[in-house]
Formats: structure tokens, C-alpha cells, sequence
């Protein structure tokens, strides 16, 4: 990483980076967009409503990811960075706002489809001036900084020829022609970062990066909870009965499942890998794929099960329906059991990709709700959210069990990393505070 761009307006990150406050901050508006994707839903979860949550959830995640990226070669709280970092918040802040009117215009007000375009240019163009700030005077960095720059620009035009489709074909035709021209738009941003490989990732800190990454999936599960608790139903004065203690429990009991399966070793594990990897090149390529690639999948998965949990509490909490509630359906027993399976899926993925380790009990606990599916639909809404609770929690405990030693490994060189960061930083502070 050459220095002729830094000034004391953009300063260079380091290895040992961590993250911020101030990307914690900006990462509040990214809570408030995780809770508003599913907007796109309506009371019935079409394929297609759940193809959109899934696009813009892809175009969000894109949005983090740069700025991710960009606090990780710099200093978000240093020199211009925290300007830079306040248009992020305001523009995804407008992009949150219009993303129940993404697809279709909702009546009064500005146009939501374009609104939500340009606001995604405006995050995506306030990451990449600072890197072409940091190109000036280098003909081969700049070169490339014109590339990407021109990504973003194309997926937006894209965008933009979506917003107006609607308005010139019927609405079957229109919205087969919007989903393909937005799916091309996600398809521009996330080829190129496979075209382009480390001219996207520059991992300067592994463990900021890792960091950063664990607390948005973090985040997301923080939704689930907060699905929990804000319910539509619940909040509006139903009364506090069994069938709702019985969600709630259920519902954190698949949380905590899932919460464990990431945060215990795996995440740990595959942080420590990004350290081992000193290969500018393979970093890199592993950022990408671990990381920014397999966390979608991981976050849109814990989306879904919130979108569900939230569903089977309001019926348990409404007075009007049967005790342990109506049959989930194939709909909702595709978002609830559907979205907890993309999760573990994903988790199984990371750790083989990054750890080379096959994580047998995920695929078997996917495979089980696979199988458990058709006939979860049948039963009461309750009964198969309890089956769900059962299935995590005693396979999450099966694999904790059977991995002893290799979770003791890791965990321990996790600790003794922790202890040493300790001892550094209380020396520093003993000499210097």
C-alpha cells in the first residue's frame, strides 16, 4: 500500500485496526434497513415480494461492503473520513425510507423507485471518491478507480430504466422486465468483484474485517429479537397468554441456536484464518468469498426467519385464532424453515471455504428441516415453530459436543490473542496515560 495519497485528510488504516464508534454509528441506519426489507412483503410471501426483499437486500449489502471496505484501508474517524461517512448515512437513510416504494411508486410524494436509485448512486459515490482521491497522481491506480467507478453508474441506469417500465408496459410484463433489469443491475456489482478480485478487497486489518462482518450478522439476529417484541399484534394491547410465552421462548431458543452456531467458533475460526493469510492476493480473494459473498446469504437467512417469527407471534398473541394457531402453509413454513436453513447452509459453506472443515451437523440439521418441511406446513403455527426450536437446539448441541477439541483450540488461541491485546494495551496506557 503506497503513501502518496494520504494526507492528513485521509489517513491510512493498520493491521491491528478495530472497529470504531463511528462506524458503529453509521451502522445504526443499516439496523433500521434490515427492519424495513421486509416491507416489501405483504401479508402473503409471494415468490416474487421475497425475490425483491432479496435484491435489495443485495444492493444493501453492497452499499455496507464498500463502506466496510473503505474504513478498513483508512480511518473512519480521521481527516474527512467522518463526512464521508455522514452522506452514507443520510443517503442510505433515504434509500431505507423509499424502499417500500422501490418496485412500484407508491401514490403522493416523490418518484420511490428513482429516489432509491439515485440514493444508491450517492453511498456508492461518496466510498469511491476517497479512493480516487487516494489514485491521484498514479496513472495505472486511477485506470482502474475509473472501472469501478463505472460499475455503480450502470447498475443505476439500470435501476433508473426499471423505475420507468412499469409505467410503459401492463403489470405482468412490466414486473418480469423490472425484476431481470434490477437482478442484472445486482449482477454487474457483485461480477465485477469476481472480474476484479483484490482491486475490490484490500484487507489492510483481518481483524477489523472480521469484526465488522460478525457484528452485522449480529445485527440481523438482533431483528429476530426485536420481531419478538414489536410484533404488530403484540404491541397494540393484545393480552399476554401461554401461546405467546410459547413463541417467545421458542423464538429466542432458535435465535440463541443460531447465535451459537456462528459466534462460537466459527467466527472465530475463520478470523483466524484471514490473519494466517498473509498472501496479499489469497486475503483477498478469502475476504471476498468468506466474508462479503457467504454473509449475505447468512444475514438474508436470519431476515427471513425474523419475517416468519414475526408472523406466528401475532397469531398466537390474536385472541381470535385457535390456541396453538393456524397451519403455517407451505408459504411460511418456506420463510421460516427456509430462511433458518440459507443460514446454515451458508455457515457450512464459510467453514469449508475458510477452514476447509465440513461441518456435517449443519448439513444434517438442513437436510432435517428439509425433510421436516412439508409436514411443519400442516401443523398449527406453534407446534412447528417448537419443532424448529427442537431441531436447532439439540443439533447445535450435538455438534458442540462432538467438536470439543477442536472448539477448545480455537477458542484458546482466541483467548490468548485477547490477553495479549490486553497486556499491549495496558502497558501503552501505563507509560503513556
Amino acid at each position: 500500500m503506497g503513501n502518496k495519497g494520504w494526507s492528513q485528510w485521509v489517513r491510512p488504516g493498520a493491521p491491528g485496526s478495530r472497529t470504531t464508534r463511528l462506524e458503529l454509528f453509521y451502522d445504526l441506519v443499516f439496523v433500521l434497513a434490515f427492519l424495513n426489507v421486509t416491507a416489501l412483503t405483504t401479508s402473503h410471501p409471494s415468490a416474487t415480494n421475497l425475490y425483491r426483499c432479496l435484491l435489495v437486500l443485495g444492493l444493501l449489502w453492497w452499499c455496507w461492503s464498500g463502506f466496510a471496505g473503505l474504513a478498513n484501508y483508512t480511518r473512519a474517524d480521521q481527516g474527512v473520513l467522518p463526512l464521508v461517512g455522514f452522506v452514507t448515512v443520510a443517503a442510505t437513510f433515504l434509500l431505507v425510507l423509499s424502499m417500500p416504494g422501490a418496485f412500484v411508486d407508491q401514490p403522493g410524494g416523490l418518484n420511490g423507485p428513482l429516489v432509491f436509485a439515485v440514493s444508491y448512486l450517492l453511498v456508492r459515490a461518496s466510498q469511491l471518491a476517497v479512493f480516487g482521491w487516494l489514485a491521484r497522481g498514479d496513472r495505472a491506480r486511477l485506470r482502474r478507480w475509473l472501472l469501478l467507478v463505472l460499475l455503480p453508474v450502470v447498475a443505476t441506469a439500470l435501476l433508473v430504466a426499471a423505475a420507468f417500465v412499469r409505467r410503459t408496459t401492463g403489470d405482468g410484463a412490466g414486473t418480469t422486465v423490472q425484476l431481470v433489469l434490477w437482478t442484472v443491475a445486482l449482477l454487474v456489482e457483485y461480477g465485477a468483484g469476481v472480474a476484479l478480485g483484490g482491486t475490490y478487497w484490500v484487507v489492510v486489518s483481518a481483524g477489523h474485517w472480521a469484526e465488522r462482518h460478525a457484528l452485522m450478522v449480529l445485527i440481523a439476529l438482533g431483528e429476530s429479537v426485536i420481531a419478538l417484541g414489536i410484533g404488530p399484534g403484540f404491541v397494540n394491547g393484545l393480552p399476554l397468554t401461554w401461546p405467546v410465552v410459547v413463541a417467545a421462548v421458542t423464538g429466542i431458543a432458535v435465535a440463541s441456536a443460531l447465535w451459537w452456531a456462528y459466534f462460537d467458533t466459527l467466527a472465530l475460526a475463520v478470523e483466524q484464518a484471514l490473519h494466517r493469510t498473509r498472501d496479499p492476493g489469497a486475503r483477498a480473494r478469502l475476504a471476498r468469498d468468506a466474508y462479503t459473498y457467504l454473509h449475505l446469504p447468512i444475514i438474508a437467512g436470519v431476515i427471513f426467519f425474523a419475517l416468519g417469527i414475526k408472523d406466528v407471534l401475532v397469531e398466537a398473541a390474536n385472541p381470535e385464532t385457535p390456541a396453538w394457531g393456524d397451519p403455517l402453509g407451505l408459504s411460511w413454513i418456506l420463510v421460516l424453515y427456509g430462511g433458518v436453513a440459507l443460514y446454515l447452509l451458508s455457515l457450512a459453506g464459510c467453514g469449508m471455504l475458510a477452514l476447509r472443515v465440513l461441518r456435517w451437523p449443519l448439513l444434517v440439521e438442513v437436510a432435517l428441516l428439509a425433510l421436516l418441511a412439508p409436514v411443519a406446513a400442516r401443523l398449527p403455527e406453534l407446534q412447528a415453530l417448537v419443532l424448529l426450536a427442537l431441531v436447532c437446539v439439540t443439533l447445535t448441541a450435538a455438534e458442540t459436543l462432538g467438536g470439543r477439541r477442536r472448539r477448545r483450540r480455537v477458542r484458546q488461541l482466541a483467548l490468548e490473542e485477547q490477553r495479549a491485546a490486553e497486556i499491549e494495551e495496558s502497558r501503552w496506557r501505563g507509560e503513556h496515560l
